[in-house]
């Protein structure tokens, strides 16, 4: 396999599902830099990174393995979504989701204006993060999944649009009705989200 830089991505699965082992090893050496950045960017814990990466890595074995793969060629958004829901996976294990970061489009939730927060003030915010889940939780799945992988994790949209398999401008929507949704939801039951 010499010339393996010409050999598609889709290709090389067709190769490894029909026995050939180095087909995937070519595959992990050409996308492994992007797979692992996009992981350590989420983690930014070695250790823990490579762990998902490996688990990335098996999941996709056993998946090719069983022939369930579909993905019309599209392997790196295919593996790109697989690690990204091992990341959420390990976020909820260790029950820390990352918590929102301040953005113009997201200020409806800002909840103090100065830096340092109170003991009382700090009691608050955190209550206004487990509301604010739950509110998140009654979303549409499309948009709750947007929502999350840009506040919670600051992924960008082009990073979404390649996990969700779905155009920039579909991803960007999907956060405009999100929002719109939880505006929605907090004037009609008067939710108060700052003090």
């Amino acid at each position: 396999m010499a010339n393996s830089i010409q050999i598609s991505d889709a290709l090389l699965v067709k190769e490894y599902v029909d026995g050939d082992e180095s087909a995937l090893a070519t595959l992990i050496r050409r996308h492994e830099s992007k797979i692992y950045g996009f992981i350590y960017s989420k983690i930014s814990d070695r250790d823990i990174s490579n762990d998902i990466f490996q688990d990335t890595f098996i999941k996709v074995i056993k998946t090719l393995k069983t022939s369930s793969y579909n993905e019309e060629g599209k392997f790196l958004p295919w593996v790109m979504r697989i690690a990204h829901n091992l990341i959420i996976d390990h976020f909820r294990k260790v029950k820390k989701m990352p918590l929102f970061r301040e953005t113009e489009e997201f200020s409806i939730f800002s909840i103090m204006p100065d830096e340092s927060l109170t003991v009382e003030n700090q009691i608050i915010a955190d209550q206004v993060e487990v509301d604010l889940r739950k509110l998140i939780e009654g979303l549409p799945a499309d948009q709750k999944e947007v929502l999350i992988m840009r506040m919670y994790h600051d992924i960008s949209f082009k990073e979404i649009s390649e996990l969700t398999g779905v155009s920039i401008n579909t991803a960007l929507g999907r956060m405009r009705y999100a929002l719109m949704n939880l505006r929605k939801i907090i004037e009609k039951n008067q939710i108060i989200l700052t003090n």
